[in-house]
């Protein structure tokens, strides 16, 4: 069945006051409530904040809300100045003529008008549509209290003989309010710029990364031939020279030159990355003082660059469940505030001093103004933005808020081996030829048995074999056996690679290199093991590494608090001598992809608040089962899909910069919401005066307007301090 909320904002429209029309290609969302989706920029049907665009785009243009507010602010500021002046200063010299005669209301009326019904009107607009729509909100407030000030001034400056006696001076005038009405509509527009300026500056993180991309690419054709193009231009499979300093313009690889690259606007890594042909690089990385030329495999929405940027404003759009709780106290909060006001002005009514109507006023006025709930609306949203785009910019690509707020309750890290503790990249450790046998020989003869194999390990030696410029033997009655390894012939000399079962079939002993295979073997390494004929040539112990910065980053993760456990599909042996380097004690090895989501389940149900990183297939169902689920950015897209949280350099000190993200974005929430609550909690009791029988003191409304403004930029100016906070690799313990 269809939602209320649903059916409301499907149904609602209506372009806003800014003239925008309604653009086909262009979808808008609220920042507060991120399930609107409409087609023509407005506002918000729930909270009646300005829609912005869904789709993030480089434009440093400024937002045509900003412009319309900060518009009427500077018009309404000298007019409702003046009128202050009037009201609140007849006794000043050279003012008394002014301020004291008959004229004083009606000048006041005339310069008020176009403050409360042009400045203010998006205000009483979006508040009347909230009443219709049965969806209150700050808005439905605001315009409540300026409209009862300004329509009750109105009355008293046209029929003061309506009013009581009581309410009358010795000329038979009524005191008038607008000069709040007035000041409220300024103070409230106040406030709307400097929340829209905040907002603008949230969306620096996506804008920053869109305008890294460069805006031309230099093609080189078949023939040599050089041309500058834009980037729209490119297509996939296009070569492309990337001169020293310049950006590289797309995502691809090396085909000729060399150079260092620098990468960190991406993946938050200070150290240039070393790139040769064949080696991948990501636009909108800058080159260093090398030149190449790449190929071009992504373009437009296929690049990391446009991936991150989209991730990213997703991201910012989406609610953490600590929003569940405003989003409760907010449903209630308005229709509460209301009653507030009217027992307010019931209660002044009736034990007030006289003029009681006008003290009434003034406090229900005062009430209504003051705890308009815009510093609670804005309290977990800003927030969001703002650590979504900070950990952007250190490679941590946050998809969904509810995985930042679960992130700093996590006890339990279940960590995959391959691709994340090590490189995930098998390379050549270890060549031992036997005595008399040329490591060329025996190279070759290897190189050219796993030449058309794609096991981990036949791609390491190929690597190596290629690195050494050794040409691959060539070998005939190629056959693979499961289990032991490929043998052949070369030159009508039968050859085999393979494992101690292999070696065993074709009569080799084995027992001069036993003690040594078997020590590399507990070290982690996988040995094979060459021969020719009855001859063994040699053994080469392939080994997956551990990256060089695992070792401190599980350091600062375990210093935190936090349990690491190893869940991986490869052998026991291999896994137990990677976990031994590590200091890592929990250890589960030969586990299946269904196995390794039984064992999250398992910790799950022992209570444990579970994350889990990895990076390939295998690792897709424990990272959808987690908690937190964390993928490397160099892994699968599959693995990447089932994350909540992407490292986009792909190591584990991401992980640390998360938790440290998540902690601090957590906490600055947590004191939002409680700037939010505690100026609520002290501004409505003195609004409906809680003071006056103690001291005389009745807040003004104009007061209130400016508290209400301030307690909004409050919560911004708190949020924004997550720009500047520092993400490095030492993790204090969890206090």
């Amino acid at each position: 069945m269809t939602s209320v909320r649903q059916r409301t904002v499907r149904n609602y429209q209506r372009p806003d006051d800014r003239g925008m029309n309604i653009q086909p290609d262009v979808t808008y969302s609220c920042p507060m409530h991120p399930e609107v989706r409409l087609p023509a920029a407005g506002t918000c049907p729930i909270c009646g904040m300005a829609l912005e665009p869904v789709e993030p785009t480089a434009d440093l243009a400024p937002d045509p809300e900003l412009v319309a507010m900060r518009r009427r602010f500077w018009i309404g500021l000298p007019l409702a100045s003046i009128v202050l002046l009037l009201a609140m200063a007849p006794d000043a010299p050279g003012l008394a003529s002014i301020t004291g005669s008959s004229w004083s209301p009606w000048i006041q009326f005339a310069l008020s008008t176009p403050v409360v019904l042009w400045c203010g009107w998006p205000f009483l607009v979006r508040g009347a549509e909230s009443m219709v729509r049965r969806r209150l909100n700050m808005f439905t407030l605001i315009a409540l209290g300026v409209g009862a000030a300004y329509l009750y001034s109105l009355a008293a400056l046209f029929d003061p003989q309506a009013f009581p006696a009581t309410l009358r001076d010795a000329h038979g005038r009524v005191g008038i309010y607008f000069e709040a009405s007035a000041v409220i509509v300024v103070l409230v527009l106040l406030g709307q710029v400097l929340e829209l300026q905040a907002r603008e500056r949230t969306g620096g993180a996506i804008r920053a990364l869109l305008q890294l991309a460069p805006k031309v690419a230099h093609r080189v054709s078949a023939d040599g031939a050089e041309s500058d193009i834009s980037l729209e231009q490119v297509s996939v499979g296009d070569r492309l020279r990337v001169r020293p300093g310049e950006r590289v313009p797309l995502d691809g690889v090396v085909e000729s030159g060399a150079s260092s690259v620098d990468e960190s606007m991406l993946t938050g890594e200070s150290m240039p990355v070393e790139k040769v042909a064949g080696a991948r690089v990501v636009g909108a990385s800058i080159n260093g003082t090398g030149a190449f030329v790449m190929r071009a495999d992504k373009i437009g929405k296929d690049t990391l660059l446009a991936q991150i940027v989209t991730l990213i404003a997703a991201a910012q759009r989406s609610q953490p469940p600590i929003q569940r709780l405003a989003d409760r106290i907010a449903a209630w909060f308005v229709p509460s505030v209301i009653g507030i006001a009217a027992l307010t002005f019931i209660a002044w009514l009736v034990w007030g001093p006289a003029p009681a109507i006008a003290h009434a006023l003034v406090a229900a006025v005062t009430v209504m103004i003051i705890a308009c709930p815009c510093a609670l609306g804005l309290a977990t949203p800003m927030s969001i933005m703002v650590a979504v785009g900070r950990g952007a910019h250190s490679g941590v690509l946050i998809k969904s808020a509810a995985s930042l707020e679960r992130l700093e309750k996590v006890d339990t890290l279940v960590i995959d081996k391959t691709g994340t503790l090590t490189e995930g990249k098998p390379q050549v450790t270890g060549l031992r030829p036997m005595p008399g046998v040329e490591q060329d020989d025996l190279l070759s003869v290897a190189q050219g048995l796993e030449q058309s194999s794609e096991h981990p390990v036949a791609l390491a030696i190929r690597s190596f074999s290629g690195r050494h410029s050794v040409p691959a033997a060539l070998v005939t009655e190629f056959a693979s056996i499961t289990g032991q390894g490929v043998r052949g012939s070369v030159r009508g000399e039968p050859v085999a690679l393979g494992n101690e079962k292999m070696m065993a079939s074709v009569g080799i002993d084995l027992s001069a290199v036993a003690a040594e295979a078997h020590r590399l073997g507990d070290d982690g390494a996988t040995v094979v093991f060459v021969s020719r004929g009855k001859a063994l040539l040699g053994s080469i112990a392939v080994a997956d590494r551990v990256k060089a910065s695992t070792p401190a980053a599980l350091d600062a993760l375990r210093a935190s608090g936090l349990k690491v456990v190893i869940v991986t599909g490869d052998n026991r042996h291999t896994a137990l001598a990677v976990a031994r380097q590590l200091g890592i004690k929990d250890i589960e090895a030969e586990a299946s992809p269904a196995r390794k989501g039984e064992i999250v389940k398992r910790l799950q149900a022992e209570g444990a608040v579970v994350a889990v990183a990895g990076d390939g297939i295998n690792d897709a169902p424990a990272l959808a089962s987690a908690d937190v689920g964390i993928a490397m950015g160099t892994g699968t897209d599959v693995a990447i899909e089932s994350a909540g949280i992407i490292l986009v350099k792909g190591d584990l000190t991401g992980i640390v910069r998360a938790r440290q993200l998540s902690r601090a974005a957590m906490r600055n929430i947590r004191q939002n919401l409680v700037l939010a609550f505690l100026y609520n909690a002290l501004g409505i009791p003195i609004a409906a005066g809680a003071l006056y029988p103690l001291f005389g003191l009745l807040l003004s409304p104009m007061v209130a307007a400016a508290a209400m403004s301030l307690s909004s930029v409050s919560v911004i100016g708190n949020a924004l301090r997550l720009r500047v906070i520092k993400l490095s690799t030492a993790l204090p313990p969890q206090s």
